[in-house]
């Protein structure tokens, strides 16, 4: 009898023992949660929290069991951080799992994201460790695809305009000449001295020079007379008068000896407070301030002469120094000169550059929309005037809408090192930066073009696009209405403003019709998924391939419609 109650307990043990010691089997794939699911790219990379469970007497007590994450795609797999939990009997400080209650646990992973992630499998793989040998239990799959939307974002010239600095080119410019006949006091008699003074004979050149030129012309030619202030108001006034009609009767004798006429515009000031008060200023005499006061105190001419010769020493000086400079007339000839035309700044900027001024050879390159044209003159302006950044950095801006991003960031650089400060430049090469994806410079050079004439809150906002904070990225776009804008407002689950925005695009692109198509998938309208999309591949064909990746279109890839346009 105790024999056979030894075998009987002997074959408990062992049954007991083979069933701890049995090899742990596959999961129910019901056991697992993955939040998001579908996996979604955020600030460049894929974080997903995963739950699981280990059933009721499942866990082997003395096992180890490993758990990694692993997203495969296209043939490939990354894994992420594993996470060791241990059987009851297995001594460690990893979390241990009860074989007869089981237990929860969750795991946290992130990946780096690629395009070829677009189309995607998380799996959790399991491998087990026990004193005798190690094996795996099969994988589950935990997630499907990943949302590769906020990847849309574009850094391209069509989103992120760089700031052509601009020529400074005028048509038409004004020169001027002036001149002074300068009268004895209470003379208006003309001096052969004065007539002849080096003044007049520039005057008369310069109306001669006009009447010679194809590209010039009078615009205009006053001709003023002025009394010093001390003395009568009458006899100022005469004087004055006369002053004006002698000089304009010796103009109008020159102008026959040029054989040719002008307009003139005659006018007289019978006491010149004004110009008193500028040679005032000027000068150094005593009680200059006290004098000045005067001027501002009193506006009665006969007040002002006689606070100021009380002031006897320096109405003196005033008598010698100012007064005399003060009894003339005043010719001043504006002069407009026509620059050259468009055609012959065109002809020059590609025939012979160095004829033209820095600003005619930057204005030539707005005379064209080729933009090969553009690049080949702002490099003859780097050549010609190197000093000048506009060359470097419109070369660069150039280069930029071409797609040579590489190229364009060179220039900017240089056109830094020549204007540093300059708020455009280093927006332009926040532009390139983030082009690059070199997120951190960017926002250091954009930090740096505030006061810029681009909209930098259009490239803030792109930024914030890339670094994940969707928040931020709206308050930055506000009503702007571009393809990034329009991507926030998907991204922020706002649908109604996504379709407005992607409406009132200036200048649609294939994308402006892939983002609608977007809209329409996450809002159930069929119709606006199959219009847009047959859009958007119309005018870019690789487009068809990436919808048919695309996790946003996974319910409508079975249907025909769908097959139809990305075929």
């Amino acid at each position: 009898m105790r024999k056979q109650l030894f075998f009987a307990v002997s074959l408990v043990i062992a049954f007991v023992l083979s069933s701890c010691s049995k090899d742990m089997v596959a999961l129910d794939p019901s056991m697992f949660k993955c939040n998001p699911n579908p996996l979604e790219v955020k600030g460049g990379k894929i974080d997903a929290t995963i739950t699981g469970t280990f059933p009721v007497k499942y866990f082997t007590k003395n096992a180890t069991v490993t758990v990694t994450p692993v997203l495969k795609f296209e043939g490939k797999e990354v894994k992420g951080t594993a996470v060791t939990f241990q059987g009851e009997k297995v001594v460690g400080n990893d979390q241990t799992i009860s074989y007869k209650t089981g237990g929860s646990y969750t795991i946290k992973t992130s990946f780096n994201y690629v395009p070829e992630m677009a189309k995607s499998e998380l799996y959790l793989e399991f491998n087990v460790a026990t004193k005798k040998k190690t094996y795996q239990i099969p994988s589950v799959k935990v997630a499907d695809g990943v949302v590769a939307t906020s990847q849309l974002v574009s850094s391209s010239a069509k989103e992120i305009a760089p700031v052509i600095l601009a020529d400074k080119f005028q048509r038409i410019i004004q020169e001027q000449q002036e001149a002074d006949i300068m009268f004895l006091i209470q003379k208006s008699e003309l001096r052969k001295a004065e007539t002849k003074s080096a003044d007049i004979v520039d005057l008369t050149k310069k109306i001669k020079e006009v009447k010679e030129s194809t590209n010039k012309q009078v615009a205009g030619f006053e001709v003023s007379g002025y009394a010093s202030p001390d003395g009568g108001i009458d006899l100022n006034t005469n004087l004055a008068e006369k002053r004006e009609k002698v000089t304009l009767d010796f103009l109008n004798k020159e102008m026959k000896k040029l054989k040719t006429s002008v307009k003139m515009d005659t006018k007289f000031t019978a006491e010149d407070w004004a110009g008193f008060q500028s040679l005032m200023e000027k000068s150094n005499i005593q009680d200059k301030q006290v004098i000045l006061r005067v001027l501002s105190m009193y506006t009665d001419p006969e007040q002002r002469e006689r606070e100021i010769k009380n002031l006897s020493v320096a109405f003196k000086k005033i008598a010698e120094e100012i007064l005399p400079q003060l009894r003339r007339s005043r010719m001043k000839l504006t002069v407009d000169v026509t620059g050259k035309s468009d055609a012959e700044i065109t002809k020059l900027a590609n025939e012979d550059a160095s004829k033209l001024s820095v600003e005619e050879l930057i204005f030539a390159a707005t005379l064209t929309n080729d933009l090969s044209q553009k690049a080949a003159i702002y490099k003859k302006v780097t050549e010609l005037y190197p000093s000048d950044a506009r060359g470097f950095n419109n070369l660069g801006a150039v280069n930029f809408e071409q797609g040579n991003v590489d190229a364009a960031a060179r220039y900017f650089a240089k056109a830094l090192e020549i204007d540093p400060k300059s708020a455009d430049i280093n927006f332009n090469a926040g532009a390139t930066s983030f082009a690059k994806g070199d997120v951190a410079k960017a926002e250091e050079s954009f930090g740096k073009a505030a006061g810029t004439s681009a909209n930098l809150n259009q490239a803030l906002g792109s930024v914030n696009v890339v670094k994940g904070d969707y928040s931020k990225a709206k308050t930055f776009f506000g009503a702007t209405a571009t393809n990034n804008a329009a991507l926030v407002q998907i991204l922020n689950a706002d649908y109604n403003g996504a379709r407005k925005t992607l409406a009132a695009v200036a200048q649609p692109t294939a994308m402006t019709s892939y983002l609608a198509a977007i809209v329409g998938a996450r809002t159930n309208d069929r119709d606006a998924v199959y219009s847009n999309l047959k859009s958007a591949v119309k005018q870019d064909s690789s487009l068809a391939l990436k919808a048919v990746k695309d996790i946003e279109f996974s319910k409508f890839v079975a249907d025909e419609a769908f097959l139809s346009i990305v075929k």
